[in-house]
This record gives C-alpha cells, structure tokens and sequence, in this order.
C-alpha cells in the first residue's frame, strides 16, 4: 500500500470528503500534485485540509518542495486552508512487531509570510 493510500485511509476516518488531487503525467514520466504541493484534499464544512504525502525520511525534501512552490502562500493565506505533510514509516520497539505509523507536520506561514513548519506533533493517532 503505497503512503497516498495509508492517507486516504486516515483522513476518511474523520474528513467526509477526500480525495487524491496527483495524477500520473505520461509526457514528463512525473506525477504532478495539484498547485504543486497537494497530494490529497479533504474538506469538511468550512475547512480543507492539504496532503502532501511521503515517506518518513523525505519530511524535509517536502517541505523543501512546499516552500519553493508559489502557490503555498496563497493557499495558507486562507483561514480556512490548512497544510500538513504526512510520514509514514514502519515504527516500533526493537524486537517487536512494526506497524506503520504517521508522523504529522503542518506547514504554516510565519511573521514574515515564508512557509514553516509550526511544530512537530509526532506520531499521528488521529487528525482533529
């Protein structure tokens, strides 16, 4: 199950709408996320809720890819747009059985309007 698939699974636990926003290019051979930073979207009344999907060890590369994009101020600019990068990685003690668990960060503008992670939430048990 590939880590857009774990999410999807998560967010329909609590999110009534979500769907996935990236689609395959044949051309450029890439896949291409919507505004260039959305893998998933979820809304629920007045909020939406950005994925940007990955594995545990690429965290970093994707906010690197967020803070690059154009498109992030805008979005987090909007009280009602959240943005969050999902983590998956098989995690556990050591000797016992893994399980794979996400770690959540969200992604928020600081004073100066440049995109930052607000803080690190750790393991994610489930969204709010």
């Amino acid at each position: 199950m590939s880590p857009t698939q774990r999410t999807l699974a998560l967010l329909r636990k609590t999110w009534p709408l979500v769907a996935i926003t990236e689609h395959w290019c044949p051309f450029s051979r890439r896949r291409k996320d919507l505004f260039g930073f959305v893998d998933c979207l979820a809304i629920r009344h007045d909020d939406m809720l950005a994925v940007q999907t990955t594995s545990g060890t690429n965290v970093s590369a994707r906010l690197e890819k967020i803070q690059m994009s154009p498109n992030t101020v805008y979005w987090l600019s909007n009280p009602a747009c959240r943005l969050v990068i999902h983590g998956w990685a098989l995690r556990g003690p050591r000797g016992k059985r893994k399980v794979w668990t996400c770690r959540q960060v969200e992604v928020v503008l600081n004073e100066t309007g440049f995109p930052v992670i607000k803080e690190d939430n750790g393991p994610l048990e489930n969204i709010p």
